[in-house]
């Protein structure tokens, strides 16, 4: 049940984070571009609130710097842990300091 209705511009982020295809992540920059925002913590703020999860696999959003991030508005602990699992159950995984391990999983938009 949502607590409040989404905005437009959240549900622009919506809809770019469903085109991620499963097995491959993107990052926040690359949502913004598509969406026509430079803002990557306004894209994280709104993967934070959505309310659609796993139809919006929010799971498939990394950093710029391909390493694994937050999740669910958390930095560490058992929701990226979530998230890294979420993840390798697609096949996509991270070494030891969190980056991604196979680069031609990293999804570029198009």
């Amino acid at each position: 049940m949502l607590t409040r209705e989404p905005t437009a511009f959240e549900e622009r982020v919506y809809d770019a984070t469903r085109l991620i295809p499963k097995g491959c992540v993107s990052t926040y920059a690359v949502l913004g571009r598509i969406i026509g925002c430079r803002s990557a913590q306004a894209i994280g703020q709104a993967l934070s609130r959505n309310p659609y999860a796993p139809e919006v696999p929010c799971h498939r959003v990394i950093r710029s710097d391909l390493t694994l991030g937050g999740f669910s508005s958390q930095l560490d602990g058992p929701e990226v842990a979530r998230k890294a699992r979420l993840l390798a159950a697609e096949g996509v995984t991270f070494d030891n300091t969190a980056k991604l391990t196979d680069p031609s999983r990293f999804w570029q938009g198009g």
